[in-house]
């Protein structure tokens, strides 16, 4: 048993939850959070191709760069370019998610692991993507390490565009839907870090990658 479990096993201990009664109690919860009323949001065009646009717009916006290829398996080419043209390493690590596509093919070598702080490149998908913001959603979990966007100079994001939603509130929506349970961390990713704590002044890459860069799927 992991402490976040220990943990966690010990509130509904204590608020007198078990497993029959959450089982009783789910439907209900389900219906309040499909029925409740969400409060004011702009309007929004929801096509694909507005949403596609709109991300990318964002994204830019958050000082990330955008790139878009047709084919999943397309994207280590695409990639492979990038680091090429900022003269950036071509060694990285990827969610083992990821380990299947074509690397090597790109003249990439990239290992399938969590990243650690040698690593310099960091290769990861999304669990979906908010066009209202510009921003990532990534979920922990073993083949999806979060350190692999958190530690490398670089994060590179391939990003299908069918996962791109319009806001947080179909993001979370997809992730009660599809996840079940919370995993361990869910990482919202805008941009590049960045801090404004020495005289208000914007620094990238204070507190995690100073690089972001997105590969759009069109055809996922």
């Amino acid at each position: 048993m992991s402490s976040r479990e220990d943990i966690l096993g010990r509130v509904r201990s204590r608020l007198g939850r078990d497993a029959a009664n959450a089982a009783a109690a789910g439907p209900a919860m389900d219906a309040w959070l499909a029925a409740r009323n969400q409060g004011p949001r702009p309007a929004v065009d929801a096509t694909p191709a507005a949403l596609l646009a709109r991300f990318r717009e964002w994204s830019e916006k958050q000082s990330s760069t955008v790139d878009a290829v047709a084919t999943l398996a397309e994207a280590p080419g695409a990639i492979a370019r990038y680091l090429a043209g900022l003269q950036l390493p071509t060694q990285a690590v990827c969610w083992p998610s990821l380990g299947g596509l074509p690397w090597e093919e790109s003249g990439l070598r990239v290992e399938p692991r969590g990243a650690v702080d040698a690593d310099l490149v960091g290769i990861t998908g999304c669990f979906c993507a908010v066009a209202e913001t510009g921003t990532l959603m990534l979920v922990s979990g073993a083949e999806t390490p979060a350190t692999v966007s958190l530690l490398p100079e670089t994060h590179i994001a391939i990003v299908p565009a069918s996962r791109i939603l319009p806001g947080m509130e179909e993001a979370w929506a997809l992730a009660r839907a599809e996840l079940g349970e919370l995993p361990r961390a869910v990482n919202f990713i805008s941009g590049p870090s960045r801090t404004g704590d020495i005289e208000q002044t914007i620094v990238l890459g204070a507190h995690g990658p100073y690089r972001v860069h997105l590969v759009i799927v069109e055809k996922a």
